[in-house]
C-alpha cells in the first residue's frame, strides 16, 4: 500500500519523480476496463504533467515545497479552482462563469507542492450518502463491479469519486467533503479511510454549499497518517511528518448502546465485534454507554432539520428556473427546505446547541467513541432503482455518521474488515477541536487491526 511517507521516502531517494506519479496516475485513470471515466468529470492532464515537470526541477535544485511536492490528488467537483466552472456533480451548473479563485483548501495543498489531476464526480449538489448520479454514471464500490461491467456496489456518497479514485490508485489522496457522512460513508463502503475535521478548522470557503452549519471539508486516502498530512495542510499547518505513536493500553473508548448498533447486516456485526475483540487486547477498555442526548437528535430534526432549508436558500433562485434539471431525487430533498419556519429552523439549532452540551459532559470521561460507520455493506447499484428502497438505504447509511456532523465533533473511519471480505468501516468519534488526539488514537487502532 503506497502512502504519503512512503511516496515522499521514495521522491526524497530519487527513485520516482513527479512526472512519474502522475503519468502512472493517467495510465490507471485511462484504462478502458476500469471506473476511470465514471471517477473523472475532469482530468486536468498538461497541466498536472507541467506541475510535475515543475516540482521536479524544484526538487533537483533542493527547493521543493514539501517533501510531498508532486504527489497526484484529487478533487471533489465541488471546489472552486480558478479559471474552471465548480458543478457539483450536476448539468444545470455546466454554463455558470468560471470561478475567481481556488478555494483555499486546494490552494493550500498546491502551495504544498501536491499536484491536483482533476475534478472526481459526486452525488449532485452532495445530497445524498449514497454516490449514485444519474448524469454522469455511477462509480462501483472496488468490492463487486458486477460480471457484465456495468452492474456492481454503491461506492457510498456523496464524495463517491472521490473515494474510488483512492481505491483505484489514481490518485494518492483526496479532497471531499462532509455534511452528514460524506468523507466517512465512501470510505467505509470502499475499503479506505476517511476523516470528518471539526468543521471550523478547514475553511470552506470557495466550495459549493449544501449546509453551511455542517459542512466541513475532509481527506480520503490509504492510511489515517495520509489524512492527518492533508488535513493539517489545509487547516493551515505546515507539512508534517508521520504522527506520533500512541499505546492503546489504558485507553477508554464509549460503545454507544443506543442508536448506532440498531439494525447491522451480519457482517458488519461480525467485524465490528472482531475489531473490538482485537483492541481489548492490546489494552484499551471498551465501555457500553447509554448516550440519552443523542436518542433527541431525531426530536430536534422532527421540523426541517438543518440540511433542507439552507440547501433551499441557496437553491431556490435556480429551482424556479431549472427545477427540471435536477436529479429528481435530489430536488425532493431540496425542496423538503421549503415549508421550515424561521421558528422552527432556530427551535432546531437551539436543541441543538443544549444537545451538544449535554454530550459533551458526559463523554468527556472517554478518550473516543467508537461504532460501525455504516450498518449495512454496500447495496448494488440496482437495487436502489426502487424510490423507497433508496430512502431507506440513504437514511441508514448516515445515521451514524451524521451524529458525528450535529455534534461539531471530529471523527474518521477506518477499514476493519479481513482482507478479502466486504467492506466495514469502523468510526472512531473524538470531542470538538479534538482533532490531532482522534488522529493519533486512530493511527493506533489502524496498526492494532492490521497486526
Amino acid at each position: 500500500m503506497n502512502t504519503l511517507e512512503t511516496i515522499a521516502d521514495s521522491l526524497a531517494a530519487g527513485t520516482t519523480s513527479a512526472r512519474r506519479l502522475v503519468e502512472d496516475c493517467l495510465e490507471r485513470i485511462a484504462d478502458p476496463h476500469g471506473e476511470g471515466g465514471r471517477v473523472f468529470l475532469a482530468l486536468h492532464t498538461d497541466t498536472a504533467l507541467a506541475s510535475a515537470d515543475a516540482v521536479d526541477a524544484l526538487r533537483r535544485a533542493g527547493r521543493a515545497p514539501s517533501r510531498y511536492a508532486g504527489i497526484p490528488i484529487s478533487v471533489k467537483d465541488l471546489f472552486d479552482i480558478k479559471g474552471e466552472v465548480t458543478k457539483a456533480g450536476s448539468v444545470i451548473l455546466g454554463d455558470a462563469a468560471p470561478c475567481q479563485a481556488t478555494a483555499p483548501a486546494v490552494a493550500r495543498l498546491e502551495a504544498a507542492g501536491f499536484i491536483t489531476l482533476g475534478r472526481t464526480n459526486m452525488t449532485e449538489f452532495a445530497f445524498s450518502g449514497l454516490g449514485i448520479n444519474p448524469h454522469h454514471g455511477t462509480p462501483r464500490s472496488p468490492w463487486d463491479r458486477g460480471a457484465d461491467g456495468v452492474a456492481g456496489r454503491i461506492p457510498g456518497g456523496s464524495s463517491s469519486g472521490a473515494a474510488v479514485s483512492i481505491s483505484d490508485a489514481f490518485a494518492y489522496a483526496a479532497l471531499g467533503t462532509d455534511t452528514g457522512g460524506s468523507c466517512r460513508v465512501p470510505a467505509a463502503m470502499c475499503g479506505i479511510v476517511g476523516y470528518k475535521p471539526t468543521a471550523r478548522r478547514v475553511p470552506i470557503t470557495g466550495v459549493l454549499p449544501l449546509s453551511p452549519s455542517l459542512d466541513s471539508v475532509g481527506p480520503l486516502a490509504n492510511s489515517v497518517g495520509c489524512c492527518a498530512i492533508i488535513d493539517a495542510i489545509m487547516a493551515g499547518a505546515a507539512p508534517g511528518g508521520p504522527l506520533p505513536s500512541m499505546s492503546l493500553a489504558g485507553l477508554r473508548l464509549a460503545v454507544p448502546t443506543n442508536i448506532v448498533l440498531d439494525g447491522l447486516d451480519p457482517a458488519v456485526s461480525d467485524a465490528f465485534l472482531h475489531a473490538l475483540d482485537v483492541l481489548e487486547a492490546a489494552g484499551a477498555k471498551m465501555v457500553d454507554v447509554l448516550f440519552p442526548a443523542m436518542d433527541e437528535i431525531a426530536g430536534a430534526n422532527a421540523h426541517g432539520g438543518i440540511t433542507a432549508p439552507e440547501s433551499f436558500a441557496w437553491h431556490r433562485p435556480m429551482m424556479l428556473a431549472r427545477s427540471a434539471g435536477y436529479d429528481p431525487r435530489i430536488l425532493k430533498r431540496i425542496e423538503r427546505g421549503i415549508g421550515v419556519s424561521a421558528a422552527d429552523f432556530l427551535d432546531t439549532l437551539a436543541a441543538r446547541a443544549s444537545i451538544i452540551a449535554r454530550m459533551n459532559a458526559q463523554t468527556a470521561d472517554y478518550d473516543a467513541l467508537i461504532m460501525p460507520t455504516c450498518p449495512l455493506l454496500p447495496p448494488t447499484i440496482a437495487s436502489l432503482d426502487d424510490e423507497a428502497e433508496y430512502n431507506r438505504v440513504n437514511l441508514l447509511q448516515l445515521r451514524n455518521t451524521v451524529l458525528g456532523n450535529f455534534l461539531d465533533r471530529c471523527a474518521i473511519s477506518i477499514p476493519c474488515q479481513d482482507i478479502g471480505e466486504a467492506p466495514v468501516g469502523l468510526m472512531l468519534m473524538g470531542e470538538t477541536m479534538g482533532d490531532m488526539r482522534l488522529l493519533r488514537i486512530a493511527a493506533a487502532v489502524e496498526d492494532a487491526l492490521r497486526e
